[in-house]
């Protein structure tokens, strides 16, 4: 049978069915599909189509019902989770606390240890751990501007009233120069040795570390050694330093002596540092002297603690252990110590001024290096 033919018969027995009014209950009756398994190529294609679409929805509905299934437990398990989570949370904030009170529990120990004085630890991603260092008696060092090898006692039977003579123009410009810087200073402090100290030290730090560094670098640039004079130098404006900050703890400055002090000591370090590279022998010359002013200055201050005029409080403990003092020192006692430090310091710039009018350079003469 042709298509044509085929098409025909079905439409003849199909059009009133589907053209025509149909009964609801004719309208809800299944289609029969062997009824259109003769209708040819079309009706074949009809029913195949059909019955695609009916597996594909059985096996839809299949593949859901178990996965509904997994949904379910999923959605179970979440919940669980869900309560789970709570518990978590509850642990790791006890966890946390528990931390919290431990780390509070140490530093309470270590604040009682410490005798209550908060000792703040760095951590570092670098490894780097501050050491732990006891002084001669085995008490822990509680310095960290200084160790307890740096420690020592002068020698305070130096001779205080030695003098160099200004014989040629250079030296005489250079006493006259400090002797010109005196009087403003007697003026401003007149009898307070104590900001006067402080204020003479900020001046007096400042030659060492110049000094010091100029020749650093002239070893730098020539590849050779400096005989030890670097260190020599440092180490007096180190000292110097330590003045200061013993003083601090005698005498407050005021505030317009703090400004001073910044003018002071920028235009003195800019003035130093040319003259330096100017002539050294002149430069370590105008030290020498200002050293020489310093005895005096002591020497006066002495005076006055001995006359009653100045409270001879305790020593600091700073000063205790800087200079190996006995515990029941004084202020007397570290004013010495300092008078003897600058009649040190007198010593080595004429002596390194010396070296250079000899037409020497510094490295050519051993440093007086471990001079106090």
């Amino acid at each position: 049978m042709s298509s044509r033919a085929a098409g025909s018969v079905l439409l003849h027995h199909l059009g009133p069915r589907v053209f025509g009014p149909a009964s609801s209950a004719a309208a809800a009756a299944p289609r029969p599909l062997l009824a259109l398994a003769g209708g040819g190529e079309r009706g074949a294609a009809a029913v195949w189509v059909r019955l695609q679409s009916t597996a594909a929805a059985e096996a839809k509905e299949e593949a859901a019902a178990p996965r509904g299934e997994e949904g379910e437990a999923a959605a179970s398990k979440g919940n669980a989770g869900g309560a789970v989570a709570p518990k978590v949370e509850a642990a790791a904030s006890k966890g946390n606390a528990g931390s919290t009170a431990a780390a509070k529990a140490e530093a309470v120990e270590a604040a009682k240890e410490g005798g209550g004085e908060k000792s703040p630890a760095v951590n570092s991603y670098w490894g780097i751990e501050p050491s732990k260092l006891v002084s001669k008696d085995g008490v822990e060092w509680r310095w960290s501007c200084f160790r307890p090898w740096e420690t020592y006692k002068p020698n305070t039977s130096i001779d205080l009233t030695r003098h160099h003579e200004p014989k040629v123009l250079l030296d005489k410009l250079a006493y006259w120069t400090v002797k010109s810087l005196r009087a403003p200073t007697d003026i401003f402090f007149q009898r307070r040795y104590g900001c006067r100290a402080m204020m003479l030290e900020t001046v007096a730090a400042v030659p060492g570390m110049v000094g010091g560094m100029l020749l650093h670098l002239r070893s730098l640039r020539r590849f050779e050694h400096s005989g030890g004079w670097i260190r020599v130098l440092l180490e007096e404006a180190e000292n110097e330093r330590m003045h200061l900050m013993t003083f601090m703890e005698v005498a407050k400055p005021r505030w317009y002596e703090r400004a001073l002090v910044l003018a002071v000591q920028g235009v003195f370090f800019n003035a130093y540092f040319l003259g330096y590279l100017i002539s050294p022998k002149f430069a370590h010359r105008v030290v020498g002297y200002l050293e020489e002013e310093a005895i005096h200055s002591y020497t006066e201050y002495l005076r006055d603690i001995e006359d009653g005029k100045i409270e001879n409080v305790p020593a600091p403990a700073i000063a205790i252990d800087y200079w190996q003092l006995p515990a029941d020192a004084t202020l007397k006692d570290v004013v010495t110590m300092v008078r003897a430090d600058e009649a040190h310091h007198r010593d080595v710039n004429h002596f390194a001024s010396d070296i250079h009018f000899q037409g020497m350079e510094l490295k050519e003469t051993p440093a007086p290096l471990e001079y106090h």
